[in-house]
């Protein structure tokens, strides 16, 4: 199974897309507070549409209480990020990765970045390219990950 992770969310039209991608590819869905919404929201819910209750979700209060409870054995940890150069098809995901993404507005903390540089991936975008969407971010590296784990002979679920 592959793991999304999204750390303090702001937009929950974002997140809502987020989880009903995650139902559609069998994947499981990490939030980690502070969320800059309730999951319980009508926005949330309506992008998520009746998929919710069909949704592997875990949240967490901090980043720390996240990594806290999957110490042993240690999985791997993909930060993505536009203020990186590494392209994530250059990585080889794996069955039980973690897919980490930041907030809309601000991406993931630098510190972050900075402590993981080998775990660190981004998708490449034309030059004066700021960002692409969160949730489009999402998929398109959670289906990359589900393709290199079926070429791999593995299943993805």
């Amino acid at each position: 199974m592959i793991h999304v992770v999204l750390i303090e969310p702001e937009i929950p039209q974002n997140t809502g897309n987020i989880a009903r991608l995650c139902v559609a590819a069998g994947a499981r869905l990490h939030l980690v507070g502070p969320l800059g919404f309730s999951i319980d929201g009508k926005e949330a819910k309506r992008s998520g549409m009746d998929y919710w209750d069909r949704l592997d979700l875990k949240t967490w209060g901090s980043w720390e209480e996240l990594l806290a409870a999957h110490a042993d054995p240690a999985p791997r940890f993909w930060l993505l990020s536009s203020k990186v150069e590494r392209p994530y098809w250059d990585a080889e995901l794996r069955d039980g990765d973690f897919l980490v993404f930041g907030r809309e507005t601000k991406g993931l903390p630098a510190s972050l970045i900075a402590a993981h540089p080998d775990q660190t991936l981004t998708i490449p975008m034309t030059e004066g390219t700021r960002s692409i969407n969160l949730a489009t971010s999402a998929g398109i590296v959670l289906y990359e990950s589900i393709r290199q784990i079926t070429l791999a002979g593995k299943s993805a679920n």
